[in-house]
């Protein structure tokens, strides 16, 4: 049986630095690539303040310039947002607010590839941005 987002978040997966060997999705041979994990980006997409948004790709930079590595794995990012905006839409499908959930809503939009593989319709994305005035 496959892992629920909740169980991915809470696993003891550690980050890791790695050196490239190879071109990879738009970094170049030689540079470090940083491999958060689910629990980094739902860490950081938590500390996006109500009324603010970030984009995918600053999310990146950031992670990468505070862990002193050239970039962010985008394959790996990708993965980790959409275990925790999957985790936080379970948590309010029981009933949690949204004020105590990861608030994807501020990291992706509805037009991102990862909203249209998430349980909700994209549209809620938009609807919850506009209740924040994003």
């Amino acid at each position: 049986m496959a892992k629920s987002a909740r169980e991915h978040l809470a696993s003891d997966k550690q980050p890791k630095t790695v050196v490239l060997d190879g071109d990879f999705a738009g970094v170049k041979k030689g540079q470090t690539l940083f491999v958060a994990t689910p629990a980094i980006v739902d860490a950081y997409i938590r500390k996006i303040p109500r009324g603010e948004t970030r984009t995918i790709v600053r999310m990146r930079r950031e992670l990468a310039r505070k862990h002193k590595c050239d970039a962010t794995c985008p394959v790996s990012s990708a993965i980790f947002i959409r275990i925790s905006a999957q985790a936080a839409i379970d948590e309010m499908e029981e009933g949690t607010p949204t004020s105590d959930v990861a608030p994807f809503w501020r990291l992706l939009t509805s037009a991102d590839m990862i909203a249209s593989r998430l349980s909700i319709a994209p549209a809620w994305i938009d609807r919850q941005r506009e209740s924040e005035q994003v």
